[in-house]
């Protein structure tokens, strides 16, 4: 909902002039968000994961009343406070749940359905608001469906779900020895910080990628409305353009997931960074008129980020020990979720000295030194032993 219609609520109806301040909400929900992921291993396993996630649509019941109806901008930046906390508990539960469920063999593919249904949803309703908003304007009406979607998760969580930490468990028991050489036992969060954020390598590898991933949605969440509509693209061009990034990055990882367990992380996870780098050389360059350019480069980012969003979380549940997994996986989230926050703040900056279109062309440039990274420091990850 926030995607198409929230920068624009900040300008034209709240009056702010500043990028620093418009796209404050996406700072608070990508710090709240990271810190929380950071916490949720640690809450999946001490509370069980069914009540980790129940709690996260509990706390994001407020959400669309508050982005349909806050008074000042003051209360777009509490809702995404909320929506940081709700998603990190919520979302991240989808994700160990589902790694528990399927074990070593199809993690690949577990990450791209869950991925999938997430960032699919994402692009429709972007969509959707687009029209909504070009129709009735921008508050509140786009907020509505937003009232239905945290009614249905809860009541899916409490009546549906049934818990998966009894089949991490027995995971446990089963695995000795990772692809990275991590054995079990119940390290405090702060070894498995350390251990995730630079102390092996391949968790540091797949941790910077995830972060310099999310920094580029951090960046096209806020500048991708300003810069078409300042182009001369109406509303429900924005809306397309928002829709087909998250679209083709939802959907397309139904075959990259897959792809993840066939044909390694590593090749995704690079090869993925570089799709993006063309996205961005796509929009930055002006290469054709401003709303093809912004439907080409979104797909090009939606494709890219397909690539690697499901390879990074493959990669991160290979190295870590199925005894820390969640903790490591909430680490790996800290850090990808972070992305969020600098890539608005470095858009706000960038923006406010040299014009929003810069703020592509940086984050084009420090996506191109991410993949490289990875090719350089980065080990397969995958046992193919298990995937035979």
């Amino acid at each position: 909902m926030e995607r198409t219609v929230v920068p624009l609520v900040g300008t034209d109806e709240f009056k702010i002039g500043s990028d620093i301040v418009i796209f404050s909400f996406i700072i608070a929900f990508g710090v709240v968000k990271a810190f929380t992921n950071l916490v949720s291993g640690v809450l999946a396993d001490r509370y069980t994961r069914k009540k980790v996630l129940i709690l996260g649509w509990l706390i994001g019941m407020p959400v669309p009343f508050l982005l349909g109806w806050g008074p000042t901008w003051n209360w777009i930046i509490i809702a995404n406070v909320l929506l940081g906390i709700s998603q990190g508990l919520a979302w991240s539960m989808t994700v160990n749940m589902k790694i528990d469920l399927v074990g070593p063999k199809k993690r690949g593919l577990a990450m791209g359905l869950n991925e999938a249904a997430g960032y699919g949803a994402v692009g429709l309703t972007a969509l959707l608001t687009g029209y909504l908003a070009s129709t009735y304007g921008l508050r509140p009406e786009p907020f509505y469906i937003g009232i239905f979607y945290t009614i249905a998760g809860l009541l899916l969580s409490i009546l549906v779900i049934r818990d998966t930490r009894p089949f991490a468990k027995l995971e446990t028991k089963q695995v000795a020895v990772t692809a990275s050489g991590e054995t079990a036992h119940k390290p405090n969060l702060f070894w498995v910080f350390k251990e995730t954020s630079f102390k092996n390598k391949n968790l540091f590898s797949v941790s910077q990628a995830g972060l310099i991933n999310n920094l580029n949605d951090g960046m096209s969440w806020g500048v991708f409305p300003l810069l078409f509509i300042a182009a001369g693209v109406g509303l429900e061009g924005v809306g397309w353009i928002k829709a087909v990034y998250p679209v083709v990055w939802g959907v397309g990882q139904i075959v990259t997931g897959p792809l993840a367990d066939r044909w390694g992380r590593k090749p995704l996870i690079v090869w993925g960074m570089f799709v993006q780098v063309l996205g961005h050389i796509v929009i930055g360059l002006e290469m054709f008129d401003p709303l093809t350019a912004g439907l080409v480069g979104s797909v090009l980012l939606g494709l890219g980020t397909a690539m690697v969003y499901p390879a990074l979380l493959a990669a991160v549940s290979d190295a870590a020990h199925p005894s820390w997994r969640a903790s490591s996986l909430g680490v790996y989230r800290f850090w990808r979720d972070m992305g969020y926050a600098i890539g608005a703040l470095m858009a706000g900056v960038v923006g406010n000295f040299f014009g929003l279109m810069w703020a592509v062309h940086i984050a084009g440039i420090i996506t191109l030194l991410s993949g490289i990274v990875v090719w350089v420091r980065m080990k397969e990850t995958m046992n193919k032993n298990l995937t035979k």
